[in-house]
């Protein structure tokens, strides 16, 4: 059986076909930490690599990283990379390869598996030259009367397909840049390169003189070059999907003349605690957030699991404990049977393959692991099989018996607090660090614990 996913321009679940596939998947701009919303988008592309590892495939993976900053959402007003440079009084490609290498370091944490190739936007600028100029040749772009270079949008038939979006429904908005003065022919146009204008960094000499790329030329001009002109499987955030995904569809199809991406496959955003990630409303969630709590970083990889790719997810700090306690009584179980290699498991198999359906998967690992007639060794080979795609480590052991520095320092005040009999400060910190997904053991004068 071969994989089938979800195509966001078909509207249908279609097989990858192949023995050898390449994939892209959108990176980040690295002006600022990966919030676990963004990291959800990347475990899926990592999860449809596995499973079509697990079928025999053998895959190429490509993922950018966006370092040259581009305008907040890619219009008008301040460049991302700018900003935090300013804030943080550090170069702007000095930010850039500080977040590029949390980014990694995240990756890392997750059990994410690396991409062949992490090309950086500011190292092919030449190489989205290249692609403008073919683009200015063909008549799908034209220099505006402002210097910049914009995608001429109705050269391109097939717009709205992924999206849904029509050319004559869209209308002027501070997305476009467009006013009746500017330099565009058409409000819906897109920048290919963007004049610098007063801007004196992160710019680069062109044939149409000095200024930045735009956003999406980026991921045409990199996927294209290093997929060969064909990409089989494109991922990326639901937030992508307009405009950058249908801008980057009519660029790169203009300029292989075919359709350049088979399987559009889009990640559902993520909320917390009932509400969308923002750092006006103080909830943006860090993977070092959920590791300083004494979660494994692994927990949120099980509690991504545990929802559809393509459904929207409320996490919230319960979901991360119980998905914590569950992680180390798997892996006690797995890791106290060392000699068991993985046996296919046809069930877990045409779950992964129907769509990545891991909540069946995890919902059959529950059963595997509660059934009276199998034996341990059975189990076990069931769950590594599994773990082969859902990466949760669970032939490691359990053994650390250390606390992060913050929990230690909540452990010592609660002892404070019971050697001074207050007992409603002793419960409180309990909470807290129950919460944090510790088991709290108290005898008359002591206080034990070990994780759940």
């Amino acid at each position: 059986m071969d994989l089938e996913l979800y195509d966001t321009k078909s509207r249908r679940v279609l097989p990858i076909l192949g023995k050898s596939i390449s994939m892209y998947c959108c990176g980040p701009t690295v002006y600022r930490a990966a919030h676990v919303g963004n990291l959800r988008t990347f475990l899926l592309s990592d999860l449809i690599r596995r499973t079509l590892e697990l079928n025999g495939a053998q895959v190429t993976l490509i993922q950018n990283i966006t370092d040259v900053g581009h305008m907040a959402e890619d219009v008008g007003g301040e460049d991302k990379i700018l900003t935090s440079s300013r804030a943080e009084k550090i170069d702007p490609l000095a930010i850039a390869r500080k977040y590029e290498a949390g980014f990694h370091a995240d990756l890392a944490a997750l059990n994410i598996r690396p991409a062949e190739k992490y090309p950086r936007a500011s190292d092919y600028i030449e190489l989205m030259h290249e692609m403008i100029a073919q683009l200015i040749a063909q008549k799908n772009a034209y220099i505006g009367s402002d210097g910049c270079v914009y995608f001429d949008s109705k050269s391109f038939a097939g717009y709205g397909q992924i999206s849904g979006n029509r050319l004559d429904a869209l209308k002027p908005g501070h997305r476009y840049e467009y006013t009746d003065e500017g330099g565009k022919r058409f409000h819906a146009d897109w920048a290919l390169w963007k004049a610098a204008g007063e801007r004196h960094e992160l710019i680069w000499d062109s044939p149409w003189g000095p200024g930045f790329p735009g956003w999406h030329i980026e991921c045409s001009a990199m996927s294209l070059h290093f997929l060969h002109n064909h990409v089989d499987v494109h991922v990326g955030g639901i937030d992508l999907r307009f405009p950058h995904h249908e801008n980057e569809r009519a660029q790169s199809n203009s300029i292989t003349r075919a359709e350049a991406v088979d399987h559009w496959v889009h990640g559902e955003h993520l909320l917390f605690e009932g509400r969308k990630m923002s750092k006006s409303t103080g909830n943006v969630v860090l993977l070092r957030d959920v590791i300083a709590r004494g979660f494994d970083p692994l927990s949120i990889r099980l509690t991504f699991l545990e929802n559809r790719y393509r459904s929207q997810m409320d996490l919230t700090w319960d979901a991360i404990s119980a998905a914590h306690s569950t992680l180390r009584r798997w892996r006690n179980l797995v890791s106290g049977n060392p000699q068991v290699n993985p046996q296919l498991n046809d069930e877990i198999t045409q779950a992964l393959n129907s769509d990545l359906d891991t909540p069946r998967v995890i919902q059959l690992l529950r059963v595997i692991e509660k059934n009276p007639e199998l034996t341990v060794e059975e189990k076990v080979e069931a769950f590594l099989f599994a773990d082969q795609v859902l990466g949760l480590d669970l032939s490691r052991q359990e053994m650390n018996r250390e606390l992060p520095p913050e929990l230690a320092e909540i452990m010592k005040l609660r002892a404070k607090a019971r050697n001074e009999k207050n007992w409603k400060e002793s419960d409180r910190l309990r909470g807290v660090l129950e919460a944090a997904g510790l088991i709290i053991k108290d005898s008359a004068t002591e206080q034990d614990w070990e994780w759940r």
